[in-house]
């Protein structure tokens, strides 16, 4: 008698289970459970104040949960950190950068902090700031680079040690439109090669164009979650986001505006 090996499937890249936060009185996340494939581009989608974002910092050990789990490929975000972590490439919102460094040396301080060795880290940080087009801005300090050349050099900081996981929150905005297209190709190579991008966002043509999964969050609950096709169940995903979370407004009461 013959037994066949199985394989089991891979672990998720990213496992959420029963995730939730509190700020006061306010439910900013509701016990959300959510798995991200390995090798997906997965899209969080919601209005502003969703939940995307706290979501997010939870789940990559930024802030800490009220309640639930997180694992990266089966490791336990809270309870394994340093591990858990190693595998995490992370482009947060809001934080702060050590913006008094020039855009080479916050690049190459990120590869040293993560234990890579000083040469590995000097022709990754050159050849990440060509292809980010930060070449000519290397030197100046951070503090004095655009919004959307800050959110490039965040991006190399995040891509240095070559993660497995990608998590961006709205690597797009404030990006200009040549700068948003060449982060696209290196996203999509990124995962054409066996990585994982989560990318937040409310542009949902964006989306649409780049993810395979999507999840649309909002008032801190999970509403949907399924590849693209599945989600959108045969409207654009705009409709079908509108449709899911509503509040659409009208314009009566702006007869004023008409000027004819």
């Amino acid at each position: 008698m013959s037994s066949e090996h199985v394989t089991s499937p891979p672990a998720p890249a990213l496992s959420i289970r029963g995730l939730g936060k509190r700020f006061g009185d306010k439910i900013a996340v509701n016990g959300i459970s959510l798995d991200v494939p390995s090798g997906s581009f997965f899209g969080l989608v919601g209005p502003n104040g969703a939940g995307k974002t706290t979501t997010l910092s939870m789940a990559t050990g930024l802030l800490r949960p009220d309640a639930g789990t997180v694992a990266i490929h089966g490791v336990d975000v809270w309870s394994e950190p340093l591990k858990a972590k190693s595998s995490l490439g992370v482009l947060a919102d809001g934080v702060r950068l050590f913006d008094r460094l020039s855009g080479r040396q916050l690049v190459t301080y990120s590869g040293l902090l993560r234990g890579m060795d000083r040469e590995t880290v000097a022709t990754r940080t050159e050849d990440l700031l060509r292809v980010l087009d930060l070449q000519e801005a290397a030197d100046k300090l951070v503090v004095d680079y655009s919004a959307g050349m800050t959110k490039k050099i965040a991006l190399a900081t995040a891509l240095i040690h070559s993660p497995r996981v990608l998590v961006l929150d709205e690597p797009f905005e404030a990006v200009d439109p040549v700068s948003a297209a060449n982060i696209r190709d290196i996203l999509s190579d990124y995962v054409g090669h066996g990585g994982t991008v989560i990318v937040s966002s409310h542009v949902m043509d964006l989306v649409q164009r780049m993810c395979t999964h999507v999840a649309v969050i909002a008032g801190g609950n999970l509403l949907a979650a399924g590849t693209v096709d599945e989600v959108r169940a045969g409207e654009s995903l705009e409709d079908r986001f509108v449709s899911l979370v509503g509040g659409r407004g009208t314009n009566e009461g702006l007869s004023w505006l008409h000027t004819s």
